[in-house]
């Protein structure tokens, strides 16, 4: 378990913002998924920033996804951001970073193709 993980949290209106810091294990999966289900019926949008993510482990990754189904439906309105979305999102279309990253795989295709 690690002691360095911190969520920081603000408002923006009714769309949640959290920003993850440290390193994410278990307990910060956990940790994660408390802070989701004290918040989730009352923003319409949770955006989970992962870019200040310094270690991630495959253990914390495995909880995090496992459990997210004991909040009933309410990930699908989480956006996972940050250059470690794709490997905290339980799926592409939740995550920022793997939408744009497949945009520029689908341009990158059709401009191969006309050519």
């Amino acid at each position: 378990m690690t002691s360095n993980f911190r969520i920081s949290s603000y408002r923006n209106g009714d769309i949640l913002h959290l920003k993850l810091m440290g390193d994410f294990d278990g307990a910060s999966a956990f940790e994660l998924l408390n802070t989701l289900k004290r918040n989730c019926p009352k923003p319409s949008k949770v955006f989970i920033h992962t870019s200040c993510l310094k270690e991630i482990y495959p253990f914390g990754i495995a909880v995090f996804q496992n459990n997210l189904d004991g909040l009933k439906g309410q990930y699908k309105k989480l956006v996972f951001t940050g250059e470690n979305a794709a490997l905290l999102a339980p799926n592409a279309e939740c995550c920022i970073e793997c939408q744009r990253n497949n945009e520029l795989l689908s341009h990158a295709e059709g401009e191969n193709k006309s050519r």
